[in-house]
């Protein structure tokens, strides 16, 4: 499955992230690729509001992994971009990708040894024309429903 959108603005973003947020469940799992400052972490913040957290999510670029339990499902906040030279991999972050919340993965290529891609609902965001391409892709049968309601509405 496949679908592309595209986004106007910040808001239109956060939006998008906060409708596709009605459609996680536990073990959910988000790759977000794209260029620093594509709006990755713009999403996120969407995904965390549709899931009912009220507290800001920023990038854990420096953590590596930010954890947020105040709602009903967890979030697991992955940015993996600091391990792009192959180092401390052995983090633990496996238990995360497959835990009981949402896990979204930021720069998930730099960790593509404990990702699967096929399960995954995988975003790459792109710069176009005074906004953003979000392709959105998967080969999970758990996100049909997401698809059919992505392709029967002006979303973002």
């Amino acid at each position: 499955m496949r679908i592309i959108l595209f986004s106007k603005s910040h808001e239109e973003t956060v939006n998008l992230g906060k409708k596709i947020a009605k459609f996680l469940f536990p073990g959910a799992v988000l790759t977000l690729t794209g260029d620093l400052g594509a709006g990755k972490t713009t999403f996120t913040n969407g995904i965390a509001q549709g899931l009912g957290f009220e507290e800001k999510v920023s990038s854990p670029t420096f953590n590596i992994l930010k954890c947020y339990f105040k709602s009903t499902l967890p979030l697991y906040h992955i940015d993996a971009y600091r391990l792009e030279d192959g180092t401390n991999k052995n983090l633990g972050l496996e238990e995360f990708i497959e835990g009981n919340g949402v896990c979204v993965i930021e720069w998930p290529q730099f960790i593509k040894e404990i990702v699967n891609f096929k399960q995954s609902l995988n975003f790459e965001i792109t710069y176009c024309n005074n906004g953003r391409n979000i392709f959105i892709s998967t080969e999970n049968d758990r996100y049909l429903p997401l698809f059919d309601f992505l392709k029967e509405r002006d979303h973002v």
